[in-house]
């Protein structure tokens, strides 16, 4: 009976462990501002999926949504570690066209969403069959706006 006690504590401790490691690079990323970013050529799931890894795997970036309707990209991060700059460029090597639509406070964000972000994922699951990542239909997305 002690044995089995000892191995199960070892086993929560291991997990305990293994989830704070695993959550130790979105911890450290505080929000103290959100960019807002207008991104053309997603569409579908798959491409949503696509920036939000692109953007997650950035020091610093602590939470992003991709809203397919609007074309729009929104980022939570920690303006000592990363600039806006950075996640446009990172947006573009992962094949889209994006530039800075606007920069706020989370304090600002929440006033005109009614809502923190990070607590809603804008994009609906799907299927794109394909993204559009060539400039030309990037830039008629964005006209189009």
């Amino acid at each position: 009976m002690r044995k089995n006690f000892i191995n199960i504590s070892l086993i929560v401790i291991a997990a305990a462990f293994l989830t704070l490691l695993a959550l130790r690079g979105r911890a450290g990323a505080a929000i103290d501002s959100v960019a807002v970013l207008n991104t053309a050529g997603m569409a579908g799931r798959s491409c949503a999926d696509r920036i939000n890894k692109t953007l997650q795997g950035i020091k610093g970036v602590a939470t992003t949504e991709v809203d397919l309707d609007h074309g729009r990209v929104i980022v939570g991060y920690d303006t000592r570690t990363v600039k806006p700059e950075i996640l446009t460029e990172n947006v573009k090597k992962a094949g889209f066209d994006s530039t800075v639509q606007e920069v706020v406070t989370p304090e600002r964000y929440r006033q005109v969403t009614g809502r923190d972000v990070g607590t809603s994922d804008a994009a609906r699951p799907g299927c794109c069959s394909g993204c559009r990542t060539d400039t030309q239909s990037a830039n008629s997305n964005l006209k189009s706006k």
